[in-house]
C-alpha cells in the first residue's frame, strides 16, 4: 500500500510517504506558512521516491482536532490532489496520533487549543489499534483527568501551553510526560494505513476537519460558562 499522509494542525507543517511500511518524511515549524510550505513538501516527496501521485493507493490527512485554518489547509489540499489524481482519503486524528508517539499502552493525549483551552483524550493501546476511553474534546485545563485505571503517560504539547494548569494536578497520576509531541504527519501514516486496510477510505467529496471548537469567536469566559452549564 502506497500513501500520502499530510498534517497542518499546528504550527508544525508535514507529510510523508507510506509505501509498503517504509516511510519518507518532511517536517518544518511553518508558522503561518502552511499553504507555502504544503505543496512543494509533497511535490519533493513524490519526486524523491520515484512515484507518481496516481500510482498512490490515497491520501491521508490530519483531520483534527487542532487549529481552525491549518485542518482546512490539508483538508482541502487533500481533497485537490484526491480528485485530480481519484483516489479515496481518510482523516487521522490528531490526538491519536500524538498517542501512537508516546511509546506507551496507556496515554493521556493534551494538545494547546490556544485561548486558555486544551483538546484532549485518552487511549489504550489494544495491539495496534487504538481505543479512546475518553473521547476528543476541547475543555479548560482544569477539567482535564487521568482515568482510574492503570499506569498512563502523558503526551502532547498542551502539558508545555498550560503547564501552570495541568502538571500540578495531573503529574502524581502520570508516569512521565513528554510536553514536546505534536501531531506529525510521519506518525499518522501507520495509523492511515490501518484505517485504508480496514476499509474506512471515503470519497474526497467526503472529507470534512474535526473542529470541536463550533464557534470560533465565543470568549474564553463564555466557554467556561458553557462547559458548566
Amino acid at each position: 500500500m502506497k500513501l500520502l499522509v499530510l498534517d497542518t494542525s499546528t504550527e508544525w507543517c508535514s507529510a510523508a510517504l507510506w509505501l509498503d511500511g517504509r516511510i519518507e518524511a518532511r517536517r518544518e515549524l511553518a508558522g503561518q506558512r502552511h499553504s507555502t510550505l504544503l505543496l512543494p513538501m509533497i511535490d519533493a516527496l513524490l519526486r524523491e521516491s520515484g512515484i507518481a501521485l496516481h500510482a498512490l493507493d490515497g491520501i491521508a490527512y490530519g483531520a483534527g482536532p487542532g487549529s481552525f485554518t491549518g485542518l482546512r489547509i490539508a483538508c482541502a489540499v487533500t481533497q485537490g490532489l484526491a480528485f485530480g489524481a481519484e483516489l479515496p482519503v481518510v482523516g487521522v486524528s490528531t490526538l491519536e496520533s500524538v498517542a501512537a508517539q508516546a511509546d506507551a499502552e496507556r496515554v493521556l493525549t493534551v494538545l494547546d487549543a490556544r485561548m486558555a483551552e486544551v483538546y484532549w483524550a485518552a487511549y489504550v493501546r489494544d495491539g495496534e489499534l487504538w481505543e479512546a476511553v475518553s473521547t476528543p474534546q476541547l475543555a479548560a485545563p482544569e477539567t482535564v483527568t487521568v482515568p482510574p485505571a492503570g499506569a498512563w503517560v502523558g503526551a502532547g504539547n498542551g502539558f508545555a501551553a498550560l503547564a501552570d494548569a495541568l502538571r500540578p494536578r495531573l503529574a502524581s497520576r502520570l508516569v512521565r510526560i513528554d510536553d514536546t509531541l505534536v501531531p506529525d504527519a510521519a506518525a499518522m501514516a501507520p495509523l492511515a494505513a490501518r484505517a485504508f486496510a480496514r476499509g474506512e477510505a471515503i470519497d474526497a467529496a467526503f472529507a470534512a476537519p474535526v473542529y470541536l471548537r463550533d464557534k470560533v469567536a465565543l470568549t474564553v469566559d463564555e466557554r467556561r460558562a458553557r462547559q458548566k452549564a
